[in-house]
């Protein structure tokens, strides 16, 4: 009986492993999808707007809430980023979307890279939060 509790635990956890790099995937995927539609001439101002908030935060080096903090600190991570991501594809028109996202499925994009714009512009909400909090305890 042990045994086959073991198995069965081995196999779920390795299903929810394998669940979790096709959501990575997907999300990598999504961003540069966004990435590239922020480039194309047919997307709305707003959604282009969005879509490079969303690619900024997420290739960022910094996170808005650092993931040392216990759960909050991968708050952004698992639902803030999806969250713009879902935003900004709502903004986007259909067939921009789908030709964005076939763009970058086809890519070889090994990995994303990293912006050093959006680190200072995390850096800076940092600052412009630290400062607003010392006004407001004084």
């Amino acid at each position: 009986m042990k045994k086959a509790w073991n198995r069965d635990y081995v196999r779920q956890k390795t299903v929810m492993m394998t669940k979790i790099k096709q959501w990575a995937v997907a999300l990598k995927h999504n961003v540069y999808a966004l990435y590239l539609a922020y480039h194309h001439k047919d997307v709305p101002i707003v959604a282009k707007v969005v879509a490079v908030i969303v690619v900024a935060y997420a290739l960022s080096p910094i996170d808005l809430i650092p993931d040392f903090i216990p759960v909050i600190g991968y708050l952004d991570d698992f639902l803030l980023v999806p969250l713009g991501i879902a935003l900004a594809i709502w903004l986007i028109p259909e067939a921009v979307w789908k030709e964005c996202k076939e763009k970058a499925k086809e890519s070889t994009l090994t990995s994303l890279p990293r912006s050093k714009a959006a680190a200072v512009v995390v850096i800076g909400i940092w600052i412009l939060t630290a400062i607003l909090l010392i006004q407001l305890i004084n």
